[in-house]
């Protein structure tokens, strides 16, 4: 696969072109939609992230938890520079390396692999603790996860050790689409205040909201953005 990209800039109003090159067959279409703001916002505006600083210690990590239904990603990470945009025609076939998962291994930017739930908010744990034990305390780390992880008990595990930790490091973005089969409605942010979180709940379509939640300061604490989106079924 070439690396080379285009000199092209990308915004924001080019990504549903750049989702609509991914033709390959695709069955978690809201998946990928609901989440499109919020990596755009933080790609765009918040993370110390990029293409040419791939291996830099010092930069931010961002976790894909929610890995299934990953166009919106790869739509991001092209129209960022981290991948060519030629690459996005071919994804889902077998010699692409953007699967219906994104794989660490073939996926520039991409911090960790995903597949089953419930696996990322655990992994974000350990590698804030994995930076605070290096002495590296500027790398912020970010996880994106959907409502429906919190059905998953290692998530509620890493929500009650980071809190008592003061991992304030750690981010943790929850898209709540109304697809948990448990959770109170309602009750997202008040599950991670009751470990000892910073919490905030917003619209996950309002750019302007998002990114004064992302920055908000939480001194001694995790913090969560709870980005709330259209529901599921809808």
């Amino acid at each position: 696969m070439s690396m080379t990209t285009t000199t092209r800039t990308y915004t924001y109003a080019d990504l549903p072109e750049l989702i609509g090159l991914m033709t390959g067959d695709e069955k978690h279409g809201p998946a990928a939609t609901s989440t499109l703001d919020v990596l755009w916002v933080l790609y765009d505006r918040v993370l110390r992230v990029g293409p040419e600083r791939l291996t830099d210690p010092e930069r931010d990590r961002f976790l894909l938890s929610k890995g299934h239904g990953p166009m919106a990603y790869y739509a991001v990470l092209a129209a960022k520079g981290f991948l060519p945009v030629e690459w996005l025609p071919g994804f889902g076939s077998y010699d692409s390396p953007l699967g219906h998962h994104p794989d660490r291994t073939l996926v520039p930017g991409a911090e960790i692999g995903s597949g089953s739930l419930g696996h990322g908010l655990p992994i974000a744990v350990g590698t804030a603790l994995g930076l605070r034990a290096q002495g590296l305390h500027e790398p912020r780390v970010w996880t994106l996860i959907g409502d429906a992880e919190l059905d998953e008990g290692s998530n509620h595990e890493a929500i009650a050790f980071a809190g008592p930790a003061g991992l304030e490091r750690l981010h943790t973005v929850v898209v709540d689409n109304s697809s948990a089969s448990y959770a109170r409605p309602g009750g997202i942010a008040a599950r991670f205040e009751a470990a000892g979180w910073s919490a905030l709940t917003v619209d996950g379509r309002d750019h302007e909201a998002l990114h004064a939640a992302f920055t908000a300061p939480h001194p001694g604490r995790p913090h969560v953005v709870v980005a709330r989106v259209e529901p599921k079924s809808a």
